[in-house]
């Protein structure tokens, strides 16, 4: 038993059990797909071991599924392949081959056009993988392009990253074909000249089911309310995931193991949630169906995502009031550990939700370099980039601090969102899932 406020240490040898499981055993888990329904029944395993009670929810999802992939880009008379990938929640081209006239689209600015009228027809080098404006999202939409070729301008890399279209913009507004491809062919396309396009996609979305694992640490005083640990098993298309987010489950895994035997006021609820990647579809689910339980009990989410590599440095993004920093510093500082605390708004992670609820939420993560992870999203985010030791120490400060909240007579923190942030919340909210 080491020293850790009287837990059992969070274990290096189980972390990396578990995600060997799910990154190497099962790889790539897209969401609705037999990828996502194995890791499914791992972490439930894996939260029985605990002495949790546990059940899963399943919820509704577009399944990623795709046959083959073609891009051709033609230079002068000479058509030449490349790698691409098809985005989720858009279509693909049935199999069929669609050729179009190559344009670029310089989107950080030229949304700023008031007319996208040339964009039709077109295919359409999209500079940025994230439309974050319905309004834009619209107007592209309006143009009518034959479809889109969009380029993560974060990662000026040599490959193409996965990546989806947010659902509630298809939903409500429809889509085109859009691939990833990689900064570096884009580059390449414009400097030689390139004219047009082919594109051929077999396969495309499917109607399917993923599903949230739930596991509670029930509390003797259940009117003291609920604190939830947070963590998504699924993944981005050809990508195994180890980091993004098989480092948060298997942490989620250990916690619920040495929180299991504490004693506590306060129900502990550890979530793994389901289709993460499609922008927080089972964490959004999950609020909607329990909105009433949530506003009502919930008191604060801790959310684990892409929490494992090695050379980096630890970010903890708090969404509450400055009791809440003031709270949460001292479990890390106390064991010579100091992340960067921040306090923006970010809706690409499952605890944004429950922040838009009217829960505190905090995500802790280790970014590695300017624009996040080198390896996000793509092959190579492997078991290689994990650094098991250092996730330990991190989530031995998590298991102290979360134990000492949900024995404490009263919380150190107002269960609220400032109020400078609720307008901003409530915005993102309203536009990136659709609002209530």
């Amino acid at each position: 038993m080491a020293n850790n406020g009287g837990l059992d240490s969070v274990s290096p040898q189980r972390l990396e059990r578990v995600m060997r499981e799910l990154a190497e055993t099962i790889g790539v888990r897209l969401a609705g797909t037999p990828g996502d329904r194995a890791a499914i029944d791992v972490v439930k395993k894996a939260f029985g071991e605990s002495g949790a009670t546990v059940w899963t929810e399943a919820f509704p999802v577009q399944a990623r599924v795709v046959l083959s992939e073609r891009l051709e880009i033609r230079v002068g008379e000479t058509w030449r392949s490349y790698p691409a990938s098809l985005f989720s929640n858009t279509p693909g081209t049935a199999g069929k081959v669609m050729e179009a006239p190559l344009v670029f689209f310089e989107s950080p600015a030229e949304y700023g056009r008031p007319d996208l009228s040339h964009l039709r027809g077109k295919a359409v080098v999209h500079l940025g993988c994230h439309i974050e404006s319905r309004a834009a999202y619209r107007r592209l939409m309006e143009a009518k392009p034959a479809f889109l070729l969009f380029v993560d301008i974060r990662f000026p890399g040599d490959r193409p990253l996965a990546d989806g279209m947010f659902p509630a913009y298809t939903e409500a507004l429809g889509a085109v074909p859009v691939m990833n491809v990689a900064y570096q062919d884009a580059w390449n396309w414009q400097r030689e000249g390139a004219v047009a396009a082919r594109l051929c996609v077999d396969g495309g979305m499917s109607e399917s089911e993923s599903a949230n694992v739930i596991a509670d640490l029930p509390g003797r005083e259940p009117e003291a309310g609920t604190l939830v640990l947070s963590a998504h098993h699924d993944t981005q298309a050809d990508s195994p995931g180890a980091d993004d987010n098989a480092s948060g489950v298997a942490g989620l895994v250990e916690l619920a193991r040495v929180l299991a035997p504490r004693p506590r006021r306060r129900t502990i609820r550890l979530i793994s949630f389901g289709a993460e990647e499609q922008l927080s579809v089972g964490s959004a689910a999950y609020v909607r169906l329990h909105r009433a339980e949530v506003a009502k009990s919930m008191r604060l989410i801790f959310n684990l995502d892409s929490m494992g590599s090695g050379l980096g440095w630890t970010e903890i993004w708090c969404n509450g009031s400055e009791e809440l920093d003031r709270t949460v510093r001292p479990w890390f500082e106390g064991r010579g550990l100091y992340p960067k605390i921040r306090n923006g708004l970010v809706p690409y992670a499952d605890h944004f939700p429950f922040v838009a609820a009217g829960i505190p939420g905090v995500w802790i993560w280790r970014p590695n370099c300017a624009n996040g992870r080198f390896f996000h999203h793509r092959p190579d985010d492997d078991m290689s980039r994990i650094s098991f030791p250092v996730m330990a120490k991190h989530l031995d400060a998590i298991a102290a601090g979360m134990a000492d909240l949900a024995e404490r007579p009263a919380l150190p923190f107002p269960v609220t969102i400032p109020e400078h942030q609720k307008e901003a919340v409530s915005g993102m909210w309203n536009d990136l899932f659709g609002g209530w």
